[in-house]
């Protein structure tokens, strides 16, 4: 079977990057169509499935580059700071805003309060190595009196509520989608508008089964990638 020239391209561009590191240019694409002896038109195409991929990223004017590698989650009850640390990355966070809002529609669902219960929101970006990995909604149950100021500098959202609130987390739920980053999302991810994502809903239910948490992140499609391990029961 004839391997589309492009392809070929491809593989011997991710040959190339092995000797890089994240962050490192990769020659343009002149250089690189000279180098294979291919058209620039052909380079581009594997370029931009290399783009998609999240093997590199285009930083308009400057150049194409190699990507940080994706952080992964494996399905178990860990916290986004304990995923980050787990790859060897230095998790982060910058708040958007942290205050008491009334519960609405599915937030009243998830959580099992009544409409206009007093709920606390926390908004947040999630960073890895200082750079924006995930946009954060959680919903939880209130009041939470100086849960924003416990949460600043990046701290994790469960073990501030294990230590000031003794409030521990003992299951969870995520149900996981694909969405699209609207423009709010993008400025805040750093990304283009309807790049991909992977939209995670997560409910937290306590030792006694009440629920103590509902989130709703957006990861970038490029960065993140997920992982479900489960034991076979024969």
């Amino acid at each position: 079977m004839k391997v589309p020239k492009y392809y070929w391209v491809k593989t011997e561009i991710i040959e190339y990057m092995r000797e890089l590191v994240a962050g490192d240019a990769i020659p343009g694409e002149r250089e690189l169509a000279q180098l294979f002896g291919t058209s620039r038109t052909t380079v581009r195409q594997a370029i931009a499935e290399l783009v998609v991929e999240g093997r590199l990223q285009r930083r308009q004017g400057r150049g194409t580059f190699v990507s940080p590698p994706k952080v992964m989650r494996v399905r178990q009850l860990t916290s986004f700071s304990e995923d980050l640390r787990s790859e060897g990355s230095m998790p982060g966070a910058v708040i958007v805003a942290v205050g008491e809002v009334a519960a609405q529609g599915e937030v009243c669902e998830q959580l099992g309060v009544a409409s206009g219960a007093p709920v606390m929101r926390v908004e947040r970006v999630r960073t890895a190595a200082g750079q924006p990995l995930a946009h954060e909604t959680a919903f939880l149950p209130g009041p939470l009196p100086g849960l924003g100021e416990a949460l600043e500098g990046g701290g994790s959202l469960y073990l501030t509520l294990e230590e000031r609130f003794s409030r521990v987390i003992a299951t969870v739920e995520d149900v996981v989608e694909t969405s699209f980053a609207s423009p709010r999302e993008a400025d805040l991810l750093t990304v283009e508008t309807g790049s991909p994502l992977l939209l995670v809903h997560r409910t937290g239910w306590g030792a006694d089964g009440a629920p103590v948490e509902w989130t709703r992140s957006v990861f970038r499609g490029d960065r993140f990638r997920y992982v479900a391990r489960q034991q076979v029961s024969l």
